[in-house]
């Protein structure tokens, strides 16, 4: 069975070391982080902070030494119009290398490709140098918006550590076909985050929808048996399914994340 990351969008804000120790209870291999979150917790989690938090880093590396369970992913990485990615995320890399993580996931907000794409550069080298690797995410509505702009970006790089995470929602969006991902290499395939959804929106927003209500794996309209059929087998599969409705409604997130892993698992058998 491959390996299976609970997603930081799924518990939206659930502090690491609570993360952590939820994956352990469920039976997730993996979680993914960010090091401080960027919004207050739409289900009231308290704020916390990876990098101003000696005493909260020493707790969480405890708490992956007694459950087994290791962060998959670092989150919470972009490229910004005007911004050096060697000021913004030095220290942070750093932090991430410190807490064993081994990837980072990046999306960009600068609509300036080609210094996106030379930003990319300095970044991948930068992390490279702390053996992490570097993931471009693809967003529909950001400027690397589709598998071939992420292509070209992961070329422009041109290292062995740059690679694509490949996320269903995104890739469905953007009108790909299971049979457009043979055309991919395999081996730039870095990361796949697994979730459902109708192919139309079900909701006018499309980031509201991204980081709020995601599908069930099964429960929706995409192909997912056949895309993963075809994506490679020994990839980490993050479980990015945040289920604000489902919270409102009552139901608890160690049940939510407990039915997205027995979902998944069907799926991935």
């Amino acid at each position: 069975m491959r390996p299976v990351s609970l997603e930081f969008v799924s518990t939206f804000g659930l502090p690491p070391v609570e993360s952590v120790q939820l994956a352990a209870r469920l039976g997730y291999q993996h979680v993914s982080t960010v090091l401080e979150p960027f919004r207050e917790s739409l289900e009231g989690h308290p704020h916390f902070s990876l990098r101003s938090d000696a005493a909260l880093r020493r707790d969480l590396l405890a708490a992956m030494t007694d459950t087994g369970v290791t962060i998959a992913s670092g989150e919470g990485i972009a490229v910004l119009p005007g911004r050096d990615v060697r000021d913004l995320y030095a220290g942070d890399l750093e932090i991430m290398a410190e807490l064993g993580i081994p990837r980072i996931n990046v999306v960009s907000l600068d609509g300036d490709l080609a210094r996106t794409f030379d930003q990319l550069g300095r970044l991948s080298e930068m992390a490279g140098s702390f053996a992490i690797e570097t993931l471009i995410e693809f967003v529909p509505i950001f400027p690397i918006r589709d598998v071939e702009t992420a292509m070209c970006a992961i070329r422009h790089v041109g290292r062995r550590d740059c690679r694509l995470t490949f996320d269903m929602m995104h890739f469905f969006r953007t009108g790909g076909r299971t049979q457009d991902i043979a055309a991919i290499d395999p081996q730039a395939i870095g990361y796949i985050q697994l979730c459902d959804a109708p192919f139309t929106p079900v909701i006018a927003d499309y980031m509201e929808e991204a980081v709020c209500e995601r599908a069930v794996p099964g429960k929706g309209e995409f192909p997912l048996a056949e895309a993963l059929a075809q994506l490679p087998a020994d990839r980490v599969v993050g479980i990015e399914v945040p289920q604000r409705s489902a919270g409102a409604a009552g139901v608890s997130l160690d049940a939510r994340m407990a039915h997205c892993l027995a979902a998944a698992h069907r799926l991935l058998a």
